[in-house]
């Protein structure tokens, strides 16, 4: 018994019960307008023309605005439980195919909303009436006009009965209404095939940006940590014996951390699809200020650039800049802090960008100490060739075997190369 009574009590279709009620208050402007078009004084024929050209005109100005079409899908999805997508950006085709599918689909909800609503209603009044009937002492009710006696007294006990009838005849009308409803829905609200691609598309690009967003949040504000940990640890070494180099540290901390403070709040603002500020576009222009802020955390560290720089396109200039600065950061957090040298040069419609730096052995062989074994190595790696790869470029890192240029007996040399073809940014 409580399997038969539930489908009148869930929540499913009370929301169902609530879009047919809406359909059938959709269908009295159409229907008013379609009587009024139609007078009886008229022949039947023209009586017929004009109460379909009515109805035709006015659902059709229903489906008609623009928002329309996303109304019905908004109530589809809250009270059908469809889940559909939002309708997409529309080319001008599109958005006339999709207004008449919009009307379309208006068609059948108006008309099962009214019916829905119709039978429901005179089920719900029956439900109510005949016991109402019996308990004030019997009577007759019309139903269907036809009459139907209630007896008084023990002989009107099926009453009752005939109300549990009733109600759960009107929530296995409101199920059914819903499930057609739910089944023709997909058919005139869903995307079609040019709009599911567009959709996919444009997640695609959302979840590209993000990525991007996120290796420059990794990019930025790793390389100022491990430069702000490093220069930490020099201020507080000769705090005592060079209070001015120590000040100078901290200032370069306190500037390194509020670039990457803007850094943090654009990329931030993105992801929460806020107004975010305007995000430092740094390229190579600004890899003096980098390699600077790698002296300054106590590394050595020897710049070389060869060819045009300033022919580089403006996105290939500012890959090249995180190239640099991931594998600087790398550099800092996992290798020595003497040798490092950074060469960007044009060669060939290239540009080249390569890092070397030193790295300890141990056992019987360089190690890279995370350079590219740790998590956090492999990770910043693996941004590098992210980008190389997007702009067509070719990436390699590993260790040389050619002997140091410095440093300690026990070290050897890592390179990182990367090669961008001028023509990608453009």
């Amino acid at each position: 018994m409580h399997t038969l009574i539930r489908p009148m009590f869930t929540t499913a279709t009370l929301r169902g019960w609530a879009h047919a009620l809406l359909g059938a208050a959709l269908s009295v402007p159409p229907l008013t307008a379609a009587v009024l078009s139609a007078p009886p004084r008229w022949q039947l024929p023209a009586r017929i023309a004009g109460f379909t050209l009515a109805l035709v005109v006015v659902v059709t100005a229903l489906g008609a605005p623009r928002g329309a079409r996303r109304g019905c899908v908004g109530l589809a999805n809250r009270l059908l439980g469809t889940g559909l997508p939002l309708p997409a950006a529309e080319s001008p085709r599109s958005r006339w195919t999709n207004r008449l599918r919009t009307t379309a689909w208006l068609v059948p909800h108006m008309a099962v909303g009214v019916a829905v609503t119709t039978v429901t209603g005179l089920l719900v009044f029956g439900a109510v009436a005949f016991p109402a009937v019996w308990w004030g002492g019997g009577g007759e009710i019309t139903v269907l006009g036809g009459q139907v006696t209630v007896p008084a007294g023990g002989t009107g006990l099926w009453t009752p009965l005939v109300s549990v009838v009733c109600l759960l005849c009107a929530g296995y009308t409101t199920a059914v209404g819903t499930a057609a409803l739910r089944l023709l829905a997909p058919v005139f609200l869903d995307h079609r095939p040019a709009e599911q691609l567009a959709a996919a598309e444009e997640r695609m690009d959302a979840l590209r940006e993000r990525n991007r967003l996120a290796q420059e949040l990794h990019d930025s504000i790793g390389h100022t940590l491990t430069a702000s940990t490093i220069q930490a640890a020099v201020a507080g070494e000769l705090l005592e014996r060079d209070p001015h180099a120590a000040r100078r540290a901290l200032t370069s901390i306190e500037e390194t951390s509020r670039a990457a403070m803007d850094d943090l709040d654009h990329v931030l603002g993105a992801l929460r699809d806020e107004q975010a500020p305007k995000a430092p576009q740094r390229t190579l222009a600004d890899l003096d200020a980098l390699v600077e802020s790698v002296r300054q955390a106590g590394a050595e560290i020897r710049m070389e650039r060869g060819g045009d720089l300033g022919q580089v396109p403006a996105a290939v200039s500012r890959e090249a800049y995180r190239i640099a600065q991931e594998g600087l950061t790398n550099a800092l957090r996992y290798g020595e802090r003497t040798g490092m040298r950074l060469r960007v040069e044009v060669r060939r419609g290239r540009l080249e960008v390569e890092l070397v730096n030193l790295v300890r052995h141990e056992g019987d062989g360089p190690v890279a100490r995370g350079n590219g074994r740790s998590g956090q190595g492999r990770q910043g790696l693996k941004g590098i060739s992210e980008r190389v790869r997007l702009l067509r470029g070719e990436v390699s890192a590993g260790p040389v075997d050619e002997p140091s240029d410095g440093g300690s007996a026990d070290a050897a040399r890592w390179r990182l190369m990367a090669r961008l073809p001028l023509g990608a940014g453009r």
